[in-house]
């Protein structure tokens, strides 16, 4: 059991993986009662918009030993008990819908008390060295850290990548305040927040039963004197200093980029750019570096790479870290996994804000360190659109914007704005949202048209877990919708009767679109244009409104694939427009997916004297558009015969 981050045991699994790498070792894994031989460390994909990403929450996915501790569809602020194996059980499950990466919420040992609300999720880490004995099979840390690399080796063997959830900003609730004599869990006092750095308030460090010790204010006993449940472990990180110490900063209200000084509700903050030269700390700075804290989280999370061969990093709360430090952070991550073979290892973050924040954080627009600073985002701009776009509450102008918008923030920085879907991880839905995409009041159309549109769309489209079984969140004891909190969305999964089969109907219309992304290198890498519409074969202008619809095309090279889906009450009649100059010797199109199982083909039309309305004014000219009729909710991808 590593304990410290710079000790002989942590650096010896560093040169393990190093030797292996140079020596082009292999591992023998047996899936479905076969050998796989695979190379080890696993190499990265070559191009991570080839690996769409199945989300699952750990402990609320499956246990394959034992039934949900609670009702599977209530809300339930405790552990469930989903574990390791549970996944590892349902890899073919995962692999048959089409995914090509599993992204696992954070797998690092949480806090001990299983009495507190809310510390299943994972997001409330006790030690950043070791697993969380939790979702072993059988409760303790050896057997955690063996299932957990016999997963990322059993993925591997059936072509999924593995991402781990991790977090940068802050640890646990591990220590409670000071403040007038009284122990308190948290304050706001906005004079703590903006005073000068040495008045923080005490601290008193919390033993592994949750319990604030007096005897431990402010420094903390020899770690030899400590059990792994108390404080905070890695020992490297046992120092009030390396924690901000103001209370709360109500994060909806952070300051211009982000940044928030301040603990995320009862977790405390990290302080990741903390300077040991400016506080006169040689030693510190000799044994760590200048930015101690920094280079600790840097090295366990490289540390993640070496002993579990995992591919890549989902980033949490990035926004509330300082955007240097991330970028610092992304440098070496990737510098490492280079050094022991992978290629391409994947860093996205949790920007929840617009896209000029988004820009400090993602390596696209990296100016303030050398280098390129984490690879992504998730698509927080597309995600406030899309959802409602699909379902008709809002214009589906409002989905057009946020890639103009887009193209304009990567100008001059990337060849071809084709390029763009590599720098975002787009979703529906997700954890940290009260209601799923699928609401119990959601018609399956709708559900299914968000869905194409999402698989569609530029980016690396990511699916949360339940999706594919018709999840739609909570009930209360009388079988209503109980919707509202983040619980709402998190339902113990393998509880769900009949929960992983394979022949529901959104796992197979999942199937079919994974299928066609596949088959059509245009909706991984193309570029994509927002189509004009006409109702009577003339006049076209770009669609607006709610229940308006989404047309666009996803051009690679000669071919284009057109998305057009009706969000609308109403049937639609009419023509889009797609590109008069490519495959001029063939203008037969055919539906490759209907979400309604429309099937067919049509030409495409040459209109010489098309009149083209935008923004109040009418030009005309020559156009080509295919005849297309879309149901209410019906969403087509339509592609070359």
């Amino acid at each position: 059991m590593a304990t410290e981050l710079f000790g002989e045991e942590v650096e010896a699994t560093f040169r393990r993986v190093r030797e292996a790498a140079l020596g082009g070792e292999t591992k023998t894994v047996q899936v479905g009662g076969q050998s796989k031989t695979l190379p080890y460390p696993f190499p990265s994909p070559g191009d991570w918009r080839d690996c769409w990403v199945y989300f699952l929450m750990l402990d609320r996915f499956d246990n394959p030993s034992a039934p949900p501790a609670g009702a599977w569809d209530r809300r339930f602020d405790f552990r469930q008990g989903g574990t390791f194996n549970g996944v590892r059980r349902r890899l073919d499950y995962i692999a048959a819908l089409g995914a090509r990466a599993v992204w696992l919420s954070p797998v690092l040992k949480n806090s001990r008390p299983d009495s507190w609300r809310y510390n299943y999720h994972g997001y409330g880490i006790q030690d950043f060295l070791n697993v969380d004995e939790r979702f072993a099979s059988d409760g303790t840390r050896e057997t955690a850290e063996r299932e957990l690399a016999a997963l990322v080796e059993e993925a591997h063997a059936r072509g999924l990548y593995v991402v781990l959830d991790i977090v940068l900003n802050h640890a646990s609730r591990v220590f409670d305040y000071v403040r007038g004599g009284q122990t308190v869990e948290e304050f706001g006092d906005a004079s703590v927040m903006s005073a000068p750095l040495g008045q923080e308030p005490p601290v008193r460090w919390l033993n592994g039963f949750g319990q604030p010790r007096e005897d431990w204010e402010d420094e903390l006993p020899a770690p030899s004197s400590l059990s792994p449940d108390d404080a905070v472990w890695p020992r490297d990180l046992q120092r009030r200093e390396f924690f901000r110490r103001r209370g709360t900063k109500l994060t909806d209200f952070a300051p211009p980029g982000g940044f928030a000084r301040g603990d995320f509700g009862s977790m405390r903050q990290l302080v990741a750019e903390y300077d040991a030269q400016a506080s006169g700390e040689q030693d510190l700075r000799e044994r760590y570096g200048r930015q101690p804290v920094l280079s600790m989280l840097i090295r366990a999370h490289q540390y993640l790479i070496a002993r579990y061969d995992v591919d890549g990093f989902r980033i949490d709360t990035v926004k509330y870290v300082a955007p240097d430090a991330v970028q610092t952070f992304g440098n070496a991550v990737r510098e490492f996994a280079l050094s022991v073979g992978k290629q391409n290892f994947f860093t996205f973050g949790e920007v929840y804000d617009n896209e000029q924040t988004i820009a400090n954080f993602v390596g696209r627009n990296s100016t303030e360190v050398e280098g390129f600073g984490i690879d992504a985002a998730l698509d927080f701009p597309l995600f406030y659109k899309l959802p409602r776009a699909a379902k008709g509450q809002e214009g589906v102008e409002a989905v057009r914007e946020v890639f103009r918008e887009r193209k304009r923030a990567v100008e001059g920085l990337i060849s071809s704005h084709g390029e763009a879907g590599r720098f975002f991880v787009s979703f529906l839905d997700n954890h940290d949202q009260k209601e799923r995409f699928n609401h119990p009041q959601t018609p399956p159309a709708q559900v299914t048209l968000g869905l194409a549109a999402l698989f569609c769309l530029q980016g690396i489209p990511c699916l949360y877990y339940g999706t594919e079984q018709g999840l739609d969140g909570t009930r209360d004891a009388q079988g209503r919708p109980d919707l509202g909190s983040m619980e709402s969305v998190r339902e113990a999964l393998w509880g769900k009767p009949g929960a992983f089969d394979q022949n529901h109907p959104l796992y197979r219309q999942i199937q079919s679109l994974s299928r066609v992304r596949r088959d059509e290198p245009a909706l991984r890498y193309g570029r994509i244009y927002f189509r004009e519409v006409s109702g009577n074969g003339r006049d076209f202008g770009q669609p607006s409104g709610a229940g308006g619809v989404l047309a666009f095309s996803r051009v690679l090279n000669e071919r284009e694939v057109l998305l057009a889906a009706n969000t609308g009450p109403s049937t639609f009649e009419g023509f889009v427009l797609v590109d008069r100059d490519l495959r001029r010797s063939s203008q037969r199109r055919r539906v490759a997916y209907s979400n309604l199982g429309t099937q067919g083909a049509g030409d495409v039309r040459v209109i010489p004297d098309a009149r083209f309305h935008q923004e109040g004014a009418v030009s005309t000219g020559a156009a080509a558009a295919l005849f297309v009729r879309l149901a209410p909710s019906e969403a087509q991808i339509i592609v070359p015969a």
